[in-house]
């Protein structure tokens, strides 16, 4: 990537709480500060690590819940207080990126940047940066917005899906369609069709397509985050960016952006990735036992299988006779619940709030 690394930004997204991970994940400390693979290091300093050889470190900037800032610097006490972008509350996607788009084109109106969350695992992180550098040689001279597209391993309805243009003599191809969340039988004709990939939420643009994009479909978020041209890298930075986030709409990059520009282009890529976002999503990638268990505590299992057991590792935990099963305690929380239900992990999380108070949660 000579040329480029200067001029190469990244941002990782670590302001989401993650609940469909709870008990593990809670608002004090949410899932992209746990070493949830048992690797010896956080999701968000593996993510950060990951780009290491992409662009210089103080290019790579954290954005973040103001009430995560403390977090954030105790997995990078070298970053600086100006890499750490602090939003006062939770606006979604959308304004979390022009909140860092529009500080970097303060810094450097040439910038191509990458945005990641900082909560996914890629497994093949040498395709991954080989399709990173093919995004960036695009997005530096042509007025694109690409994302990664991850070649569907199953007919998964808990990922968005992008539908492409087919076109084997160029490495960013097309979008035509991004679709939501779809139903089992959607999703299984998408897998069919061949031409639909899982959307990463990994995307590549220069800064001045961005911004562009923002003026033409999100205009009065474009406007707030312009208006603070004078006060990125100055103490009034955080004053202001309270302010804007007060007037800001909630909204994703994806429905506010993606889903209407003409000019979004996907880089297929067979990464080994998931975005750990569930229960069964970590189950799929860890390592089982002949059992099909995935097990991360001190635990003996008699009769149980296929289920995923993350307990604390001073507690032994006996289990007997379950199949399919997820079994998660973390501090004050224990859970159990049948793998085929965890979206209803969300539901337990708000009734537990309501019915239990704030402590639970």
């Amino acid at each position: 990537m000579k040329g480029l690394s200067e001029n190469t930004f990244v941002v990782v997204m670590a302001g989401g709480v993650g609940s469909r991970f709870w008990p593990f994940s809670r608002n004090n400390y949410p899932k992209q500060f746990h070493d949830v693979l048992g690797i010896g290091e956080s999701m968000i300093q593996t993510t950060v690590k990951r780009f290491s050889s992409v662009c210089p470190k103080e290019n790579i900037y954290i954005v973040t819940n103001r009430e995560y800032r403390d977090l954030v610097k105790s997995h990078f006490p070298d970053l600086s207080d100006a890499q750490i972008l602090q939003e006062p509350i939770g606006r979604n996607t959308a304004p979390c990126i022009a909140y860092a788009c529009y500080k970097i084109a303060q810094k450097n109106p040439l910038a191509n940047i990458i945005v990641a969350p900082a909560d996914h695992v890629i497994l093949r992180e040498q395709a991954f940066l080989d399709c990173i550098q093919q995004a960036l040689e695009v997005a530096s001279k042509e007025d694109i917005l690409v994302t990664l597209g991850i070649k569907p391993t199953r007919p998964d309805t808990g990922y968005g899906y992008i539908q492409y243009i087919k076109d084997t003599s160029q490495c960013s191809m097309k979008v035509k369609t991004f679709a939501e969340k779809p139903t089992l039988e959607n999703a299984l004709k998408f897998i069919e069709s061949g031409d639909f990939v899982w959307n990463a939420g990994i995307f590549i643009w220069n800064v001045q397509s961005i911004l562009k994009a923002f003026r033409t479909h999100l205009a009065d978020v474009a406007d707030l985050f312009e208006a603070g041209t004078a006060n990125y890298y100055t103490p009034e930075e955080d004053t202001f960016i309270d302010n804007t986030y007060t007037n800001c709409r909630n909204v994703s990059i994806d429905y506010g952006i993606m889903e209407k520009a003409d000019n979004v282009h996907v880089i297929l890529g067979d990464l080994g990735w998931s975005d750990v976002g569930t229960w069964n999503s970590l189950y799929s990638i860890a390592d089982k036992t002949p059992e099909g268990n995935v097990v991360d505590g001190d635990t003996m299992l008699y009769d149980t299988q296929n289920c995923i057991i993350k307990t604390p590792q001073d507690k032994l935990v006996v289990i007997q006779g379950l199949q399919d099963y997820i079994v998660a305690e973390h501090n004050n929380v224990l859970m159990i619940c049948q793998r085929k239900n965890e979206q209803q992990v969300k539901d337990f999380v708000s009734h537990v709030k309501e019915s239990k108070g704030m402590e639970y949660v």
